[in-house]
């Protein structure tokens, strides 16, 4: 049944273009739902490593070490107060 749907389908020129719109408005869709999630989880890794930072910081733990356990610069690790 399918393969006699996408056959009658595919006779259709402004069938075709309506299907092919709305696939790559759902690709778009996923595409722009992915991104605002891998965004997300980036701020969200950021914020951890500075507060990660902070104690680290307020518990005396030099800012080289801090650098080797956290992957930041110093000069990151600076900016963060």
């Amino acid at each position: 049944m399918a393969a006699t749907v996408l056959i009658e389908i595919s006779k259709d020129e402004h069938e075709r273009a309506r299907l092919r719109s709305r696939r790559m408005a759902e690709t778009d869709r996923i595409s722009d739902l992915l991104t605002a999630e891998e965004r997300g989880e980036i701020k969200g890794e950021k914020k951890e490593k500075e507060r990660t930072v902070r104690a680290m910081k307020t518990d005396g733990v030099d800012v080289n070490t801090i650098a080797k356990w956290t992957g930041l610069t110093v000069n990151e690790i600076s900016s963060i107060s």
